[in-house]
């Protein structure tokens, strides 16, 4: 597994520089290296505030890739192999955001929240259908809700994508789960993109509300309270979160989580929630809070946003596989779909 590897080659540099050899005593400013093992190529950062040995200076992992990503991935042929993670204001990566396919309590007109409900047959051809617009846009890494919905969005969608990777979710619930996941093939790895779970990517908890109709809640409660609390920003329904509080758990792990990995040059899709993915959007676009209100988003439907120049610009929905203006939108998707379609000839 990718991230396995990355963690044997860290281990690897901490032994070294824990070590009593003269070279862990030198005095270190702010430096890079760059190591280089099978299969894999880790840029790390020494930051020291004029440390006095090389064990006291803070690691930062800024960049791992796979050196053989190009067979498979063209566009890690390009600019970001060579880009400086310094000079960040040339990196350019893809963000897709999906709401999950329809559900079962959605087709029965159910408060769903974070209760774990599986797709409906109609929500898994949603699904494929939103793999099939994105099928031409590079993925590097997934990140989903901890709930089946969104995890069965994201797999079925890369059932149609053409890099014909393999999505693998990542155990670390315990270390015998990162034991007994590891992948011990390199060439496996280089076929496998990383699946992320994170509960902060969760619907939000709808209390009380959870599991009942909802024509039958706004007859027991009423129309202006229902609204309320399932559109305002600040409400929770009973025992419930607000759309607020949703945001502060959604957008905390984006900034913290998967934002960096967009800096990095690193594409990603991120498969989850109508609240959570509401919350999301409303950092990426600068909504206020009524705005986020009235922001609909339609069940597997992907949204494409572009980050370039520290900044995240929208470009709405990719048609499919055939529609070549949205990969015009930046010369790196540019490249990579003319790539894609030359290792078809």
């Amino acid at each position: 597994m990718a991230a396995g590897a990355l963690h044997r080659s860290i281990r690897t540099i901490q032994l070294h520089g824990g070590s009593n050899d003269s070279a862990s005593t030198k005095e270190f400013g702010n430096s890079s290296l760059k190591f280089i093992s099978k299969g894999f190529a880790v840029d790390v950062k020494f930051l020291s505030n004029r440390s006095r040995s090389f064990s006291h200076c803070k690691m930062h992992v800024i960049r791992a890739i796979s050196s053989h990503a190009s067979v498979v991935d063209p566009i890690w042929s390009t600019s970001h192999v060579t880009t400086n993670f310094n000079q960040n204001t040339s990196i350019e990566s893809s963000l897709i955001l999906i709401r999950h396919g329809e559900s079962m309590w959605n087709e029965k007109n159910l408060f769903t929240g974070s209760v774990d409900v599986p797709l409906t047959k109609r929500g898994i051809e949603e699904a494929i259908e939103a793999g099939e617009r994105i099928s031409s846009i590079p993925v590097n890494m997934i990140y989903t809700s901890a709930l089946i919905r969104a995890q069965m969005t994201a797999m079925l969608a890369m059932t149609q994508h053409r890099q014909k990777k393999i999505p693998i979710i990542m155990h670390d619930e315990s270390i015998q789960a990162k034991e007994w996941s590891q992948i011990f093939s390199e060439e496996t790895i280089q076929q496998s993109i990383p699946v992320i779970t994170a509960w902060q990517l969760n619907e939000r908890m709808y209390g009380k509300l959870q599991g009942l109709n909802k024509e039958e809640t706004v007859v027991k409660y009423g129309k202006e309270k229902v609204h309320e609390w399932r559109r305002s920003f600040d409400s929770p329904p009973p025992n419930g979160e607000s759309l607020e509080m949703c945001s502060q758990r959604a957008v905390a792990y984006f900034k913290e989580n998967i934002e960096p990995q967009l800096q990095n040059g690193r594409n990603i899709m991120v498969a989850a929630h109508g609240n959570s993915l509401r919350s999301i959007i409303m950092y990426l676009e600068k909504l206020t809070s009524l705005e986020v209100t009235n922001l609909e988003l339609s069940t597997g439907v992907p949204l494409l946003y572009i980050y370039k120049h520290g900044e995240f610009l929208k470009r709405g929905s990719p048609v499919g596989p055939t529609e070549y203006g949205v990969y015009a939108y930046t010369r790196n998707l540019a490249l990579y779909r003319q790539k894609l379609d030359e290792m078809v000839q």
